[in-house]
């Protein structure tokens, strides 16, 4: 299981469904008639917080915030390319704590 701290960037691939996909959405595939699509969207968040029950928070570049399970597949730690090309996307710290 990875570690978080407080301060790190995450990638979460958050699983989704609807009729219409947006233009961010990746491994789009149509349900089982057709009529909707699942598909995942990536969301760039920051850990604000780590709880000694295996979760952590995570806020949002718009300030929410969310808890997860720290050991959930669908979150990794943001790496230097993603921190280089996505930077704008991540919340800023300074930010998240005013």
């Amino acid at each position: 299981m990875t570690q978080f701290r407080v301060g790190d960037a995450i990638v979460y691939h958050k699983p989704k469904s609807s009729f219409c996909p947006g233009p961010r959405a990746r491994q789009v595939y149509p349900l089982e008639h057709g009529e909707e699509y699942h598909y995942v969207v990536d969301k760039f968040w920051k850990v604000t917080d780590v709880h000694n029950d295996g979760t952590i928070e995570v806020t949002t570049r718009t300030g929410k915030k969310h808890r997860l399970e720290a050991g959930d597949p669908n979150i990794r730690k943001a790496d230097i390319f993603q921190h280089l090309m996505y930077r704008k996307r991540f919340p800023q710290l300074a930010e998240i704590r005013k």
